[in-house]
């Protein structure tokens, strides 16, 4: 029996779309629980979904109402909301669509749909499986009147991202048509590569979210993180050898499309600032050590910055995110890549940098910031990944700490130097059961409060939320 709702949060994000598929699950033998304290933890866990496959947004993707009352949510059917005070769910979309983010502005969902073939076209030969039509349509709809409207039909590529004052879109195509998936030829003689990339059907059980496998000359299986590199190493090389790719804006008033920036470059992890309209990250997707993964560019095409500039071999940074204020950009870096963790910060004002410290068993797969900047939280990883942690299967909220000048005393170069310090940990979920191919995507309530994140913990995904303040 469902215990009575419990007033969870009155506050104000995250879309991912499960990029693949790896198995459909059996059914567990019962329901997860829905309200429980962890026994290695202290903390509150509470199910904020009750239909398997129903997943919060990725990290950096905005998902809560401006009002702070709702979550958007993905569903085997479409979108809903979940009611953050009384825990109830509501059908918003029903199809599948890709959900692009809710407007900080309107608080109406932004989502794509991609055009069916149109009947009309040329069949294709028989031997051939039919093209999917290029065409791109993007809509919104209110959380609350359920009212839709069409904001625009692009002739290819996709929408990433929305900006703060709901005035552009942001997203990226390829001249030509999509970008390829691999390359023609496949891995370098003697590996093998069976890495899955299969779009999520509606109505599926997507407990997982992606598989990658490979071995080497020997047959020796490669880690799931070395065969996933392997796999995006072959899309970049592909992708280098074809076509640019273009970064555009769309003026949500008018229509009109603005070429940004044209590269043949993998380009990817299109956001806007959360404050600054005018301001977009993006990065060069790919192996991260063969990349300079995080940039910055204005809506103009002007302020081209590389963020981050390797000083050692196999030296890797990514998953980049805005703080909520707009004026910090956040990433995980590696120095070298699986040796030295940080939490690394670029002020976009003064250019000034910030390293927090961590253990490899804290390193997580995405971080996140609350609303206020004074914490982080992270979602672990495992053993196969690419800290190899011996024990970092869980929910982490960090608390960072400055490095003190020693005495009092500044280095007199301390205004151009990097601001160093660690990160205090605290495990708020074990995820021991979590399988990893599906990433947990924290984010922070608005009210701080509690931090969202979907999980296969007990065999198929849901959405989960955990309180930051202990229970007992």
């Amino acid at each position: 029996m469902r215990p009575a709702p419990h007033s969870l949060f009155v506050p104000s994000v995250l879309s991912a779309l499960f990029a693949t598929l790896l198995a459909a699950a059996p059914a567990p033998a019962a329901d997860p629980p829905t309200d429980w304290i962890d026994p290695d933890t202290g903390h509150r866990i509470v199910r904020l979904t009750t239909e398997p496959g129903s997943a919060s947004l990725y990290f950096h993707q905005n998902a809560y109402s401006p009002d702070g009352k709702k979550l958007v949510i993905t569903t085997p059917t479409g979108i809903s909301t979940v009611d953050l005070a009384t825990r109830a769910i509501e059908s918003v979309v029903t199809g599948r669509v890709n959900v692009i983010m809710v407007g900080k502005k309107s608080g109406d969902v932004y989502y794509s749909q991609r055009a069916a073939r149109d009947p009309a076209a040329p069949a294709a030969p028989p031997t051939t499986t039919p093209p999917p039509s290029s065409e791109v349509r993007v809509f919104a709809t209110n959380l609350a009147t359920k009212k839709t409207r069409e904001v625009a039909k692009l002739p290819r590529g996709g929408v990433s991202s929305i900006n703060a004052d709901e005035t552009l879109m942001l997203g990226v195509y390829r001249e030509g048509g999509d970008a390829p998936r691999g390359a023609p030829d496949g891995p370098p003689a003697g590996l093998t590569n069976t890495a899955a990339s299969q779009p999520n059907a509606a109505g599926a059980n997507p407990t997982f979210q992606g598989n990658y496998s490979a071995n080497w000359p020997d047959g020796t299986p490669m880690t799931y993180a070395e065969a996933k590199d392997l796999a995006l190493h072959h899309r970049l090389m592909a992708i280098r050898q074809g076509p640019p790719q273009v970064i555009f804006t769309v003026n949500l008033a008018t229509g009109e499309t603005k070429e940004v920036l044209r590269e043949r470059e993998w380009l990817g992890h299109l956001q806007f600032s959360p404050t600054d309209p005018h301001q977009i990250m993006f990065c060069h997707e790919g192996t991260w050590h063969e990349v300079d993964r995080v940039w910055l560019i204005r809506t103009d095409g002007t302020g081209l910055t590389k963020v981050h500039t390797r000083t050692m071999n196999m030296e890797i940074a990514g998953h980049e995110f805005f703080s909520a204020d707009g004026r910090t950009v956040w990433y995980d870096l590696q120095t070298p890549r699986g040796e030295d963790f940080w939490l690394a910060g670029y002020d976009l004002a003064t250019a000034k940098r910030t390293w927090y410290h961590l253990s490899r068993d804290e390193w997580s797969v995405h971080f996140n910031i609350s609303p206020d900047g004074r914490l982080f939280a992270g979602d672990g990883g495992d053993e196969e990944m690419v800290a190899h942690a011996k024990d970092g299967k869980w929910i982490y909220l960090f608390r960072p700490e400055r490095i003190p000048d020693v005495a009092g005393v500044k280095n007199p170069d301390s205004a151009t130097l990097i601001d160093t310090g660690r990160l205090k940990s605290e495990r708020l979920v074990n995820l021991a059961k979590h399988n990893y191919l599906l990433e947990p995507n924290v984010s922070f309530t608005p009210d701080q409060k509690w931090i969202v994140f979907r999980s296969n913990l007990h065999g198929v995904v849901h959405t989960y939320a955990v309180e930051i303040a202990k229970a007992r």
